[in-house]
C-alpha cells in the first residue's frame, strides 16, 4: 500500500477482516482506520457491514476481535451478580485470577429488556484497561440501571476453574442469591 493512499471498499473490509483473523487481541478502529488510511468512523461503518454479512466480529471495551471456531467452545456460565460500583474491580479481578473470562455483562432494564455490552477480560491488565476507558469517558456501568444487578457470561478451558470462580464470588457477597 503506497503511503497515505485509501484503501477503498471491499478491499479495506477484506484487510481488515484479514487483520482481525490474524490477531488473538483486540485491534483498535484507530489502528485499522491507520492500517487503511481513512477514519474510525469508515472503520465503525465497515465493521457494522461485515456483521450485517455475518462475520462473528465483537466490539469490545479494548478493540474489535474475530469470534474463532465456534465448535471449538471453551465451557461457559451465566452468573448473577450484585454489587456497588466500586466493587467492579474487585470483582473482575477475582474472575481473572480464577483463570476466567468474563465475556460479557447484561442487565434487565424495566424499558429496553435485556442489554448486553462486551467485556471481554481475561487477566488484570484487561481489567484495568476495561475500567481506565471508564474513567476516561465518565460513562456509567450497566448495573448502576438495576441497582448494582448484572449477569456475566463467565468461559474458561476447564469448568472446574468456572466453578471455583463461582465459589470465591460467593464467599466475596457478589452472587445474586
Amino acid at each position: 500500500m503506497a503511503e497515505g493512499k485509501k484503501i477503498l471498499g471491499d478491499e479495506r473490509r477484506n484487510l481488515i477482516l484479514h487483520l482481525l483473523k490474524q490477531e488473538n487481541k483486540p485491534l483498535t478502529g484507530g489502528f485499522l482506520a491507520e492500517k487503511t488510511n481513512v477514519s474510525r468512523q469508515v472503520i465503525c461503518q465497515d465493521i457494522t457491514l461485515l456483521k450485517a454479512k455475518h462475520e462473528p466480529i465483537i466490539a469490545t471495551s479494548q478493540g474489535y476481535i474475530y469470534l474463532r471456531d465456534q465448535a471449538k467452545q471453551r465451557p461457559s456460565k451465566v452468573i448473577a451478580c450484585i454489587h456497588a460500583p466500586e466493587q467492579t474491580k474487585e470483582e473482575l479481578q477475582l474472575l481473572v485470577d480464577c483463570g476466567v473470562t468474563v465475556k460479557d455483562v447484561k442487565i434487565e432494564h424495566p424499558h429496553y429488556g435485556e442489554l448486553t455490552a462486551a467485556v471481554m477480560v481475561s487477566n488484570r491488565n484487561d481489567v484495568e484497561k476495561f475500567l481506565e476507558k471508564f474513567k476516561v469517558t465518565n460513562a456509567a456501568l450497566l448495573s448502576e440501571l438495576t441497582g448494582g444487578i448484572h449477569f456475566h457470561t463467565l468461559e474458561a478451558d476447564r469448568a472446574d476453574q468456572i466453578e471455583n470462580a463461582i465459589e470465591r464470588l460467593d464467599a466475596a457477597g457478589f452472587l445474586v442469591k
